[in-house]
């Protein structure tokens, strides 16, 4: 049987009480993300070390939770310089790439055979109809002020897991300010790199992809350790 994040199932073991608490033991694997098995009690009298069912056909029955987790997805909005050596180095380290550009003539999978899509088109129309949830990370490479400043308002919107912009502190503060005084709040911000990637003195394309990709993985996994201390 497999049971989704969000509690859905596919196959089943048999249905009834010992059904429903295995669902229950596999949402809290999910959110600990971490395979463990599981001794159940089938008799009413409890037993140490073994999750009670409310059965009475008696003995225990242990069950495997292996999680399985999707390969993280990285969406990348522009397809320049540093988006390229960023889209090798990520899809190497395993996550599934999605470029997004409106030059036709940069963002193909010719350019990006690494990545699983490549749109090109308005930033604002993409955005807005593309499926982005909040396991998600995406960086703006593109690097033309407007085009940035509209491809992080509609990624805010989507509230994805980490959204990251290149760019000076300066750009930083004059775009932070503009979301602010459109009514994108503090708790919505924290998302929100900007300057995106750490600070190694990156200096080339391949080292800034190298020191985004750093800081991508470095958020995960806190996010990871802050959701299993919670």
């Amino acid at each position: 049987m497999i049971v989704a994040e969000d509690g859905k199932t596919f196959g089943t073991i048999g249905g009834g009480d010992f059904e429903r608490t295995l669902i229950d033991e596999c949402l809290k694997a999910i959110k600990e993300h971490r395979s463990r098995k599981v001794t159940f009690n089938l008799s009413k009298d409890p037993k140490d070390g073994a999750v009670g069912t409310g059965l009475i056909c008696g003995g225990e029955l242990t069950v495997l939770v292996d999680i399985m987790e999707p390969a993280p997805r990285l969406i990348i909005v522009g397809s320049g310089h540093v988006a390229l050596p960023l889209a090798k180095l990520a899809s190497t380290a395993g996550f599934k790439i999605i470029v997004v550009d409106d030059e036709r003539k940069l963002v193909t999978k010719e350019n990006f055979p690494m990545a699983e899509d490549v749109i090109a088109g308005d930033f604002a129309d993409i955005l807005s109809g593309f499926d982005i949830g909040p396991h998600d990370f995406a960086v703006v490479t593109h690097g033309e002020p407007e085009h940035d400043y509209t491809a992080v308002k509609k990624l805010i919107e989507k509230n994805p897991a980490y959204i990251g912009l290149l760019g000076s502190p300066k750009k930083a503060a004059i775009i932070t300010k503009r979301l602010k005084a459109e009514g994108v709040s503090d708790a919505q911000l924290k998302t929100l790199r900007i300057p995106v990637g750490l600070e190694i003195g990156a200096e080339t394309p391949e080292e800034i992809g190298i020191s985004i990709l750093g800081q991508i993985i470095q958020f995960r996994r806190q996010q990871r350790i802050d959701e299993e201390c919670a």
